[in-house]
């Protein structure tokens, strides 16, 4: 109820309404001009002047257009669907994307923030067990050569590739941990588009071959302390994060659904109707 509050506050469903407005009163009049045409005492009975009747019809019609919903879209071309919710990414029920840095860091809170997504992973998955998720993390880069070894750092000292990507599989949940920043000696993070935009394309690379179609859940990427909110707003990280999936999901579908988890203290500054017309705008393209 707050949210639909909030929406109808938003110029985005002002100008929808308005446009589902007069597009509906233009046709109703051009509908009742026939009917009372062809069957002149048909409207009598409603007992009101047509003057009101279209209004009416037209106010009726555009609420009905315009009302706020949940956000999300099906598309059939590729079969997948994208949804946005409000809550706690890791009460999803189902996969998860966690951001992290080339090195995999997982120490909070001196070099991880116990508030960012993988801080989370250790506290509400691992109950704060370090070792336990380093051993899973460690097994899940079996097999993948690191850029650097033994640097002199904080926490790991293996660097990886941008875009590697760490899966776990943990009760039937698979956590695909995906390095999008760059951390410096002293644990300092930073990335930029083009990073981010590669680290996405490996990661719906390695959705599609492990999720086995299974719907993933992401937070949105780039809100922490990458430094990417200066460059990248909330709203357009969002769109982003749409663009990336969807791009690669045409080339060959990833799973059967994206779902965009919100934190609610980031809610508010949403405009969740413009971002469904950015969804439905995707579905015509």
């Amino acid at each position: 109820m707050v949210q639909i509050v909030r929406d109808f506050r938003k110029g985005s469903f002002w100008r929808g309404y308005a446009i589902h407005f007069f597009a509906s009163l233009g046709l109703f009049s051009v509908v009742l001009s026939l009917v009372d045409l062809f069957w002149p005492d048909s409207l009598a009975k409603f007992d009101l002047p047509e003057i009101l009747i279209l209004p009416g019809v037209a106010l009726g019609y555009g609420l009905m257009r315009s009302w706020p919903r949940p956000v999300e879209q099906r598309y059939s071309s590729p079969d997948t669907s994208v949804r946005l919710v409000t809550g706690d990414l890791f009460k999803q029920g189902t996969n998860l994307v966690v951001g992290m840095s080339d090195f995999f860091d997982i120490e909070t809170p001196h070099i991880i923030a116990e508030s960012s997504v993988q801080g989370q992973l250790l506290s509400q998955v691992y109950r704060h067990d370090v070792s336990e998720l380093r051993s899973d993390l460690s097994s899940a880069l079996a097999g993948k050569v690191p850029q650097e070894v033994g640097v002199a750092k904080p926490g790991n000292s293996d660097r990886y590739a941008i875009g590697t990507v760490a899966t776990i599989r943990r009760q039937r949940i698979h956590y695909f941990c995906v390095a999008y920043t760059h951390m410096d000696v002293n644990n300092n993070v930073s990335t930029s588009i083009g990073i981010l935009w590669e680290a996405l394309e490996n990661l719906w690379d390695e959705v599609r071959a492990r999720s086995n179609g299974d719907p993933v859940a992401a937070p949105i990427i780039g809100l922490g302390q990458s430094g990417m909110s200066t460059i990248l707003p909330i709203q357009d990280a969002i769109r982003f994060l749409i663009l990336s999936f969807m791009f690669a999901s045409r080339r060959q579908r990833v799973c059967q659904e994206l779902v965009i988890v919100i934190r609610p203290q980031d809610e508010r500054r949403i405009d969740m109707l413009e971002v469904q017309d950015f969804l439905q705008s995707l579905k015509r393209s």
